[in-house]
């Protein structure tokens, strides 16, 4: 069986981070790993709190692990300090893992910060170049280039900027574009759109979903491309039968 591995903060609602990831994992028929690298008190509503993984048993969780098993894929979500995508970034490189895919976690769906001040820097420098893919979404796009994108011309200029970081590939997830949900996707060479209706009200979760579906794909010998069009099928259709479980944002129905 063909396994991948993430790297994300915990979500007791398991509507998002390393539970998201496992259940997406599941869904393509992969075996998730999972490393956390923080522990959240959070709800469909808001995020309460934050407690980092120490980096030193973070870095013995990966260790331990990959000294056993070798995933066919990695995804990263939220690593909360530049010292744990450091340590990441190491580690990655020591066992030669492929496939990996990077989510440039910054805040939550609720507006919380969830990365100490500097982080995002790090994973730029030292993540984004082993990446086969970086998955940010359209606030996280215009953060790491400094681009406000408010349409698909601006969109395809901060994945060019993007591109110069290092990662193999781009997607920028458009959920947040006014009018319509438009993904793109850049190799270097050509840019894909993807599009799909937008659907009202809020959801937990969509950006992790995305990043663990990619992952699993690439898992399973899909190209990156297969993998983004597949991604974008799956997400609207758990977004469509997305429900409500508490009091604020919609679970979606992975």
């Amino acid at each position: 069986m063909k396994s991948a591995l993430t790297i994300a903060g915990s979500d007791p609602t398991g509507g998002a981070g390393l539970q998201a990831d496992l259940r997406v994992f599941r869904a393509f028929g992969v075996h998730g790993l999972s490393v956390p690298s923080a522990l959240t008190a959070q709800n469909t509503e808001d995020v309460s709190s934050i407690l980092p993984v120490d980096k030193n048993f973070f870095a013995e969780q990966l260790d331990v692990l990959l000294k056993d098993i070798t995933p066919d894929a990695v995804k990263t979500g939220m690593i909360y300090s530049k010292q744990l995508a450091g340590v990441a970034a190491e580690t990655i490189r020591r066992y030669s893992l492929k496939n990996l895919v990077i989510d440039p976690v910054t805040v939550s769906s609720s507006g919380v910060s969830l990365i100490e001040d500097g982080t995002l820097d790090a994973i730029r420098e030292q993540l984004f170049p082993l990446a086969k893919v970086i998955t940010p979404n359209i606030y996280e796009a215009s953060v790491l280039t400094g681009i406000s994108i408010e349409d698909v011309t601006q969109m395809e200029e901060a994945a060019k900027e993007l591109k110069k970081m290092g990662s193999e590939n781009v997607v920028i997830t458009g959920g947040h574009l006014e009018g319509e949900a438009l993904d793109l996707y850049y190799d270097g060479f050509s840019f894909f759109r993807m599009k799909s209706a937008k659907r009202e009200g809020e959801y937990h979760g969509t950006g992790c979903a995305f990043s663990a579906a990619v992952t699993a794909l690439l898992a399973t010998g899909h190209s990156m491309l297969e993998s983004v069009k597949k991604t974008k099928e799956f997400i609207d259709d758990a977004i469509k039968n997305a429900y409500h479980l508490g009091k604020g944002m919609r679970l979606l129905n992975l």
